[in-house]
């Protein structure tokens, strides 16, 4: 994921969280703001010292920027996204944190397969 697109500023996040919508589960919380004018996705990430420590969290936020790598080709593109991990997210491994987050995200309904993809 290149740094262009990753939120930084304070501003941004805080538009995300009282502009956009919010979907979640045990591990994961996930705020979504629709851009106009934004052709690829933006991604923030916000994991908490209370998940873990340092290493722990690194882990993590490498681990979340991978998944939204690999299905960056099937969720909409013209949005900024923001994850928040929950405390059990520090105990898993890259597969378990990636099946998470597309349970998120299909449940948000910003998963938007082709069926190329569903037959592989």
């Amino acid at each position: 994921m290149k740094k262009e697109q990753r939120i930084k500023k304070n501003e941004e996040f805080s538009a995300v969280f009282n502009k956009g919508s919010s979907m979640a589960n045990r591990q994961f919380v996930l705020y979504i703001l629709p851009k106009e004018g934004q052709d690829s996705l933006r991604l923030g990430l916000s994991v908490s010292k209370r998940v873990g420590n340092a290493v722990c969290r690194n882990r993590i936020k490498r681990f979340v920027r991978e998944v939204f790598t690999q299905v960056q080709g099937e969720i909409k593109q013209n949005y900024d996204y923001v994850v928040i991990a929950r405390n059990p997210a520090k105990d898993m491994n890259y597969h378990e944190i990636k099946s998470s987050l597309e349970h998120v995200l299909k449940k948000s309904k910003m998963i938007v397969r082709s069926q190329k993809n569903k037959e592989t």
